[in-house]
């Protein structure tokens, strides 16, 4: 065990019959209710010397108590001074508004200059422990080459508050996307399975006969391009390469996209000259509840400059 942070914790006479594990995270918010019963079944909380184990232990009021939290165990990733534009930030969460090229998380091929290593930076000493390790709370992710907006969970009760959103598909995320071709009808909803590619791992693939999981896409064509067009899309859910595979599925694929694109001639053209090498999609939205203060929170990205250029070449 790393070494302890010790917390003093004093239970007020309102918190009377209440469980253990209820009233600690309310007295101690930046530890989630879970971490909490953790810390307690492991002999981490002391009452007038003796450990206390039992989480359903009811509250007598006006009681003190000292929690030992082991220190969280440094990441094994390296802080990086990557600049960063941070639309929002508090002790809890931070809100990113992430350009293309840059990857959220280090993997296989990009071990450093990510989101995350950025963050490390960042957030220094004021980044609490998730899951008892000192990292950034990656609660969702967008494709390196998609820019926009996305949410950092700074502390665990942030990270699993923000986490039972998206489970729950109450978080609101709106994208501007840039299609080939016009679709016919003026709107439309996707509701179509995705799960990895059986021919190809790389890729992302609709599904039938219950296999992946279900993804849901409201789509919205918003101005009609030189043979493309800027099209809204609303995420039910979010799947890996959701608008990507679900775009494409309609022969409508995001120009530049190098994996599902079937990019015309003509628009090729157009890209190299502007050197637009990427998919035109953009995470302009992000909407959801503040986990800890429960207020509802919409942020706004607008279309970045490389993107802004293609809507404009295509112009008619």
């Amino acid at each position: 065990m790393g070494v302890l942070e010790s917390i003093d914790v004093r239970l007020g006479a309102g918190h009377a019959g209440w469980r253990l594990d209820r009233a600690l995270a309310d007295a101690v918010p930046t530890l989630s209710r879970e971490r909490l019963k953790s810390l307690i079944r492991s002999g981490a909380l002391e009452r007038s010397g003796a450990a206390v184990r039992d989480p359903a232990t009811k509250v007598r009021g006006d009681e003190e108590f000292i929690l030992a939290v082991p220190r969280p165990e440094p990441a094994h990733n390296e802080a990086q001074d990557i600049p960063l534009r941070i639309v929002f930030e508090d002790e809890h969460l931070l809100v990113v508004d992430k350009p293309a090229g840059l990857v959220v998380h280090p993997a296989a091929g990009n071990l450093d200059g990510t989101l995350v290593n950025a963050l490390l930076h960042h957030c220094g000493d004021s980044l609490s422990g998730i899951g008892g390790v000192a990292r950034p709370g990656i609660v969702h992710r967008i494709d390196k080459d998609t820019s926009g907006l996305l949410v950092v969970a700074k502390t665990d009760v942030a990270h699993e508050g923000l986490a039972r959103q998206f489970a729950a598909h109450s978080i609101d995320r709106r994208y501007l996307a840039i299609v080939s071709g016009v679709p016919r009808a003026s709107e439309g909803t996707i509701d179509a399975p995705l799960a990895r590619s059986a021919t190809n791992r790389k890729k992302i693939a609709i599904v039938e006969g219950g296999r992946g999981k279900r993804a849901v896409t409201h789509w919205r064509r918003m101005n009609v391009l030189r043979d493309a067009a800027l099209v809204e899309c609303r995420l039910e859910t979010g799947r890996t390469h959701q608008v990507r595979v679900h775009m494409a599925s309609l022969g409508h694929a995001l120009l530049g996209d190098p994996v599902y694109g079937g990019t015309a001639k003509a628009h090729r053209k157009l890209l190299s000259q502007l050197q637009f090498h990427r998919q035109a999609l953009h995470a302009a939205e992000l909407g959801f509840t503040h986990p800890v203060t429960k207020h509802r929170l919409s942020f706004q990205s607008g279309m970045p400059p490389d993107m802004q250029e293609l809507f404009t070449a295509l112009g008619v």
